[in-house]
């Protein structure tokens, strides 16, 4: 299972002072939405030429970044965008129309990237809609203002049980260290993560333990 760590709410240097401390370790670092909304994706540019200039870490792992845009229309534009300056991964919302994501996995075809699907509030019936992309990364999202989500890894197993057909599984929301041996176990592909590491003592630390848990399920 793979490790993102989700940076919000900070400026430019604390977001690469932070991206020092994970990026040896982490597999995605996730560049949040009040980031790219507050200074825009070519501003970030520089950031990811800076984190794909550096070398792996000492686990062999290169951390590349993902850019939390939550395209809702225009997506071609915003995707070439965000794929242009540099980064691997780009959200679309799970609510966008079809045409949209259309050309947002087009877009990530053409460009050698990664679409993640933000399910947000998506209900079933617009999830069994959406579910035809195979290729892309459909991330089980409990909102900042809702709290945390309640049971992980209860979700992931009801959600698979419901949509056999969606095979990449991605989650976020509150997810704690302890919860993530039994997601790695559910064949979770990414279990995205915030301030339990960004807001930790010891970052580098903190993102040390949560990646060991990941990678050894």
């Amino acid at each position: 299972m793979k490790l993102q760590v989700a940076i919000d709410r900070v400026d430019i240097p604390r977001a690469e002072a932070i991206i020092d401390q994970v990026a040896g370790e982490a597999d995605i670092i996730e560049i949040g939405t009040s980031l790219t909304k507050e200074y825009g994706l070519r501003a970030l540019a520089p950031v990811c030429e800076r984190l794909a200039a550096r070398p792996a870490g000492e686990t062999g792992r290169k951390a590349v970044l993902l850019g939390d845009i939550k395209t809702c229309d225009e997506g071609k534009y915003e995707f070439d965008l965000g794929f242009d300056c540099g980064f691997a991964y780009l959200t679309v919302m799970g609510s966008s129309s079809l045409g949209t994501m259309e050309v947002c996995a087009a877009s990530a075809a053409d460009h050698g990237g990664e679409m993640m699907i933000d399910l947000l509030e998506c209900d079933e019936s617009r999830i069994e809609l959406i579910s035809g992309f195979p290729d892309a990364v459909y991330c089980l999202h409990t909102s900042v203002d809702s709290g945390a989500t309640a049971d992980p890894v209860g979700q992931v197993r009801a959600f698979k049980a419901r949509f056999p057909q969606i095979t990449r599984i991605g989650i976020a929301g509150g997810i704690k260290p302890d919860q993530l041996a039994g997601l790695a176990a559910e064949g979770v592909e990414i279990a995205i993560m915030g301030s339990a590491i960004t807001k930790a003592g010891d970052i580098a630390a903190a993102c040390r333990a949560c990646a060991a848990a990941c990678h050894s399920a």
